[in-house]
């Protein structure tokens, strides 16, 4: 496979809004570049955030590795010890003029 280095991690700022983020591609067959926000979300407001076009990630977090965004599927464990985030949507105001 072309033009992928494998799971690796960057943690770096949104250039619009300089929230810190957190980019990964996610998934083995067919993956995606996921840029997402770090901080931890309740599963409260986890509800409120997803949408179709807006998927919560699992971030496991390991002693030895970076941390790697997963799928949350019909069979990921409703007890999961792991913090959930979601994709990062930009609040800034568009800079450009057209």
């Amino acid at each position: 496979m072309t033009g992928r280095r494998g799971p690796g991690t960057t943690n770096s700022r949104c250039p619009a809004c300089r929230t810190p983020t957190l980019t990964q591609w996610v998934g083995d067959r067919a993956a995606l570049r996921i840029t997402a926000d770090p901080t931890p979300l309740t599963p409260a407001e986890q509800d409120k955030v997803r949408t179709p076009n807006r998927l919560i990630w699992c971030l496991v977090q390991n002693r030895h590795g970076a941390p790697r965004l997963r799928w949350i599927s019909r069979w990921h464990p409703p007890n999961c010890p792991h913090p959930h985030v979601t994709e990062h949507h930009c609040t800034a105001e568009p800079t450009t003029l057209f």
